[in-house]
């Protein structure tokens, strides 16, 4: 027979685990609904960059609106990299920094290339964006190898 304290153990148990059910559904379903606006999100900018391609024949100098393709191309680029990650969780139900750093470092480039592309960045700004890569870089090199580790000692 259960003593009354396991008794309460057990129950508390099954709470718990009740409560992390509805927690894991309930973030399942918030990040179905991110995915879902991503989507509808990639697929309007992937439409207006075809229709804004036309803006290139207008022939206004060099670089006439290739910088606006330019940032459509690297905001489309973030966005299925955030996609990715969000897609990934959906398989092990672990957001794995490895996809968001990825996505910010994308985004950190995408700036770079655009204000290069303006001729609007001064030196200290690409030292400092430099120095942030640097950093990004070797935290998506130590999540990858924190996961082979964990890959290695879960088989």
């Amino acid at each position: 027979m259960l003593s009354t304290d396991q008794k309460s153990s057990t129950k508390d148990a099954m709470i718990s685990e009740k409560i992390k059910t509805y927690f894991d559904k309930a973030v399942d379903i918030v990040f179905g609904i991110i995915l879902v606006f991503i989507i509808i999100g990639v697929a309007i900018g992937t439409l207006q960059l075809f229709l804004t391609t036309w803006k290139l024949f207008s022939f206004e100098g060099i670089t006439g609106h290739y910088i606006d393709i330019i940032t459509d191309v690297l905001t489309l680029y973030v966005l299925i990299e955030l996609s990715r990650s969000l897609i990934e969780y959906f398989h092990t139900h672990k957001l794995r920094l490895t996809y968001i750093v990825d996505a910010a470092i994308v985004f950190v480039l995408r700036e770079i290339l655009i204000s290069l592309f303006k001729h609007e960045i001064k030196s200290e700004m690409l030292y400092a964006f430099s120095a942030f890569i640097f950093v990004l870089g070797a935290l998506r090199i130590s999540s990858i190898l924190v996961y082979q580790r964990e890959k290695l000692m879960s088989e």
